[in-house]
């Protein structure tokens, strides 16, 4: 009688472990998901920022090098037309940026980073762990420490 409630137990309790295993596999899928839509957003976001400055830079660029040019053609001076240059160069990043290849070349470039250069990205002491954080945490609210293992 004890061998079969024991078998019976044992089936209950590794089905309870496989629904939990499974239950953490869509947890984290969900997360991992939820967490690369916010990155999308931020960087339609970044891309939509530089479209809309691209209107009002542009603006300012095409009245600002207009102005410059009429005033180095009237006093004769061409100095006056030298701020242009860093202005076009602003305004080639940002149209980069908006409507041309700054994302994907930078995106090959993190990839590059990230594949020869590894050790350039750790954190300092280290990646955070649980004991470390429930650690802190414990200490700011000065709960007792986590009973040792």
């Amino acid at each position: 009688m004890g061998f079969l409630l024991s078998k019976s137990m044992d089936q209950n309790l590794k089905k309870q472990q496989e629904f939990m295993l499974l239950n953490a596999r869509v947890q984290m899928e969900r997360q991992i998901l939820m967490q690369n839509e916010m990155r999308e957003r931020q960087m339609a976001m970044q891309i939509a920022w530089s479209r809309e400055f691209i209107k009002y830079y542009g603006t300012f660029f095409g009245l600002a090098a207009l102005g410059l040019t009429v005033g180095a053609v009237k006093r004769r001076k061409p100095g006056l037309f030298v701020p242009v240059v860093p202005l076009s160069m602003i305004l080639a990043y940002q149209l980069d940026m908006a409507y041309g290849t700054l994302i994907h070349r930078m995106r090959d470039e993190a990839e590059s980073i990230m594949v020869s250069e590894a050790d350039r990205l750790s954190l300092p002491h280290g990646t955070p762990t649980f004991e470390g954080i429930e650690k802190v945490r414990r200490a700011k609210y000065h709960l007792p420490p986590l009973p040792e293992k």
